[in-house]
């Protein structure tokens, strides 16, 4: 897989790291094969010389996370391209004159099929049917084994935690239906959490951590950005919010389209109104602050301003969003397409989209000192705040 760098771009690159407004953050969703565009943000952040303080990912995000936190610096983009090369799938029949959809579907059932190597392979307990008692930690259509290995293989865990960067996977507990976040300022992180975090149901089984069994926590919240807005302490930053999958799209027209729109939808996880909320919650941090420091200083003394005081806060974070494009012939299937074309194209796409963004950066300018999350689109000329 050949990824192709901007050498240009790069070259005016060198100034960027001292516009940077306090931690960057790279909070990676889940999408399966649609995760190729998460490297190619990465490689122009590289490139530009942002190391990422703080990676939040769920699913393919945390494993792409994973793969950058547990590797030194000079190994990281090699280590991701290895990812990506050993779970490629080649056409499973390459027959000339078939069209591009009549491929894409062939290779569709040839992956759920055989599954990918490297990745996932069949589970031959779940052909005795669904009623069958194969056990909580087998309870899947396939098997992560391969992933688990793969990931071995090329994720140093004694590297990833010493935390630089910070890394923190999100899963979903079975038991009680409650997101966890796994963070590796908080505990020891290993294989086991970054299966956790991609198990997706029903096509893989939970994984057992700490005695409780944990799911995907894309089922969950597959953007997972409160992690940041609600760590504590806040903290100035620029968070990379990368998402695969689009909340907006027009009205589907055909059952092909149903599907692709219905996924979007599930799996951009109400991002944009997460974000407004966010907005409004961290404007009124910043209307508290104002307000305390409008009061003498005896009144400040005051054990009741101190506590209503507390709720208040005067971080900024700006969120750039970067939105994988679709490509030509994308359908519903695109979160298994781990066709080499297909993990080239949004490499590139995401290398291209990032350093666009680097190259305007935004989030350099004057904006209202209220206003605590500060939102800047790929698509967008100016920043969007709350009013």
């Amino acid at each position: 897989m050949h990824i192709v760098s901007n050498d240009g771009a790069r070259t005016n690159l060198s100034s960027v790291c001292e516009t940077l407004p306090g931690q960057t953050v790279l909070v990676l969703q889940g999408g399966g094969a649609l995760g190729s565009y998460q490297c190619g943000v990465y490689q122009a952040l590289h490139e530009a010389n942002i190391e990422p303080d703080w990676i939040v990912g769920t699913s393919i995000g945390a494993i792409n996370a994973s793969l950058i936190a547990g590797n030194a610096r000079d190994d990281r983009l090699p280590r991701l391209r290895e990812f990506w090369k050993r779970v490629e799938q080649k056409p499973a029949w390459p027959f000339a004159g078939l069209s591009a959809l009549m491929q894409s579907n062939m290779s569709y059932w040839s992956t759920m099929s055989n599954g990918i190597a490297g990745f996932f392979q069949p589970n031959p307990l779940a052909q005795f049917g669904l009623q069958f008692p194969i056990g909580a930690e087998k309870a899947g259509f396939y098997s992560t084994a391969p992933l688990e290995q793969t990931l071995n293989d090329l994720v140093d865990f004694s590297i990833l935690n010493r935390k630089k960067p910070r890394l923190t996977v999100g899963c979903a507990c079975v038991s009680t239906s409650e997101m966890r976040y796994f963070d590796s300022r908080e505990c020891e992180l290993g294989v086991k959490h970054i299966l956790a975090s991609g198990a997706l149901p029903p096509a893989f089984p939970p994984v057992r951590i700490d005695g409780a069994l944990y799911w995907d926590g894309g089922i969950l919240s597959n953007t997972p950005t409160e992690v940041v807005f609600d760590d504590n302490p806040r903290r100035n930053s620029l968070v990379f919010a990368v998402n695969m999958w689009n909340p907006t799209g027009a009205e589907p027209t055909t059952l092909a389209d149903v599907f692709n729109r219905q996924k979007d939808i599930q799996y951009s996880s109400r991002i944009s109104t997460h974000i407004t909320k966010q907005q409004q919650t961290h404007r009124l941090r910043h209307i508290i602050s104002e307000l305390a420091e409008r009061l003498t200083e005896e009144e400040r003394k005051s054990d009741v301003v101190k506590e209503l005081a507390a709720y208040g806060c005067r971080t900024q974070m700006h969120v750039v969003r970067l939105l994988a494009p679709q490509i030509a012939d994308e359908n519903h299937t695109k979160d298994v397409d781990f066709s080499p074309s297909g993990i080239r194209q949004r490499w590139e796409a995401g290398y291209a989209d990032t350093m666009d963004m680097l190259l305007r950066t935004p989030w350099v300018g004057d904006f209202d000192p209220l206003a605590g999350v500060i939102v800047h689109d790929k698509i967008a000329a100016l920043p969007e705040a709350a009013e």
